[in-house]
């Protein structure tokens, strides 16, 4: 997966599309049709240069003077980006932190959807989180192959998370989005994206001190 030719493309480029998806979906509501590179930086304090360089990643080209069409614009992003499609997900960990990814209703909107839950914990097992059951580690290679779930979401402590990830391999998933703080030590055919939110509260903290 990681010789995926969209890997190719500038990660801060790939990073900006839902900014811009989010906002033309709120545009398309309020019943507009067209905006331009200048509108949409001056929305998102952004280079209008930098607004063009972003969109034209996904193959898309405005018209001089006119901008773009917001509908071909949205569907250009989400088939880029691969939210035309549903994809499925499973969570390994079912924490408070999972659980509110499991009840995050916006995921649907982005092409996610989270199947089922896994936990070690037997409290936790059998449990249904927003609808989704809880189900031991040891049935996720089983219920991977009936759904054809390639994509896991890690939600563990520390301490569990390469363990919980090699399971998560083992079981046939292909790309791992880690809420875990620690670094997983995986094959380079697993995509893994970590999400660093210790890292972003301190971001926060010195701006604040500042």
């Amino acid at each position: 997966m990681k010789n995926n030719a969209k890997n190719n493309f500038p990660q801060p480029s790939v990073r900006r599309l839902p900014a811009y998806l989010r906002m033309l979906r709120k545009l398309k509501g309020d019943g507009q049709f067209q905006i331009s590179c200048t509108r949409i930086a001056k929305e998102l304090n952004l280079d209008s240069t930098q607004v063009r360089k972003d969109l034209a990643i996904t193959g898309i080209a405005g018209k001089p003077r006119v901008g773009y069409e917001i509908n071909p614009l949205i569907a250009s992003i989400e088939v880029f980006l691969g939210w035309n499609h549903s994809m499925g997900a499973f969570l390994v960990g079912a924490g408070n932190l999972g659980k509110a990814l499991i009840g995050y209703e916006n995921f649907t909107n982005y092409g996610l959807q989270i199947k089922a839950a896994f936990d070690v914990d037997p409290d936790k097992v059998g449990e249904t989180i927003f609808g989704r059951e809880v189900y031991p580690l040891s049935r996720m290679g089983e219920l991977a192959r009936q759904g054809g779930v390639m994509l896991g979401i890690l939600t563990v402590p520390a301490q569990a998370a390469q363990a919980a990830s090699e399971i998560m391999v083992a079981a046939g998933l292909r790309g791992i989005w880690n809420f875990s703080p620690v670094k997983l030590d995986l094959p380079d055919s697993v995509v893994v994206e970590n999400v660093e939110l210790v890292s972003s509260l301190a971001v926060l903290s010195l701006r604040l001190l500042r």
